[in-house]
């Protein structure tokens, strides 16, 4: 058993894979790290992208690829996630848009126990964003859109660098539906709903520029998927379903970066 797992999603990047690996290995190998496993979530590549993943495989220890037909970020992390038997379960961005100094406190704050669920923030105090002004506008809009919709604590929902305990990914992934970018919020959201705490960690993050993220279409679903969750908060409010009772978020915030949703 491997103590961290760490997921990356891809999908046709046959380029970016091999300027991405030879930066992330090394760094999770050196000096006193956990155990890790880096597991390369393959999903609906029509390129080279399984060649070059296996090739890794073959070169470092520690690495191994799974393949997906669907595509989708989400459902790529959330199959990797629950095929691993890693004690914390992690995942970033192929492109390493977010600088990995941060991943030691992503980890520690769930290998410590004091929180179930870490997410890397580029918006709290302390964290440093370089990007353009439309995807900064687009990113504080959707925040405050999914606070007053579903009562989001977090500062910033959709920056892919987050890790969670086996424990809370084994009972949270089978409810979230999402299987593409709305995937972070609807776990995130659901985690609140069922009281499991989590921790904010402020990254720095520099925006790729070659970013194939369709940014409005994108925001459209995540707007989509508030709504379906809004809808099915209503729903068990009405019903007053048991274990559902701490649907509505009232959790106080711990020190400056623990939000406990619950008395979990």
């Amino acid at each position: 058993m491997r103590s961290v797992n760490v997921t990356i999603p891809v999908a046709n990047e046959e380029r970016r894979l091999p300027r991405s690996l030879p930066v992330l290995h090394p760094f999770l190998s050196q000096g006193e790290r956990l155990p890790f496993e880096v597991v390369i979530a393959n999903n609906g590549s029509t390129d080279r992208t399984q060649e070059v993943a296996e090739r890794f495989c073959r070169e470092l220890p520690g690495v191994r690829v799974v393949q997906i037909r669907e595509r989708g970020r989400g459902g790529a992390v959330k199959k990797a996630w629950l095929g691993s038997e890693a004690a914390v379960l992690t995942y970033m961005d192929v492109d390493l848009a977010t600088d990995l100094e941060a991943f030691p406190a992503l980890v520690e704050a769930v290998a410590s126990g004091r929180a179930d669920i870490a997410v890397g923030s580029r918006l709290m105090a302390g964290s440093e964003t370089n990007r353009s002004w439309r995807r900064e506008l687009i990113s504080r809009g959707y925040v405050r859109l999914a606070k007053a919709l579903c009562g989001l604590r977090c500062s910033d929902a959709q920056c892919g660098f987050k890790a969670i305990s086996r424990a809370a990914a084994q009972a949270l992934l089978p409810q979230v539906q999402d299987k593409g970018w709305f995937f972070d919020t609807e776990l995130l959201v659901r985690a609140q709903w069922a009281g499991w705490r989590i921790a904010e960690v402020p990254v720095r993050w520099t925006e790729d520029r070659d970013s194939r993220v369709k940014i409005l279409r994108t925001a459209w679903q995540d707007v989509r998927g508030l709504m379906r969750l809004r809808r099915e908060l209503a729903r068990n409010r009405k019903a007053a379903k048991p274990g559902l009772a701490g649907a509505e978020p009232s959790g106080k915030k711990m020190g400056a970066k623990t939000w406990n949703t619950n008395s979990r």
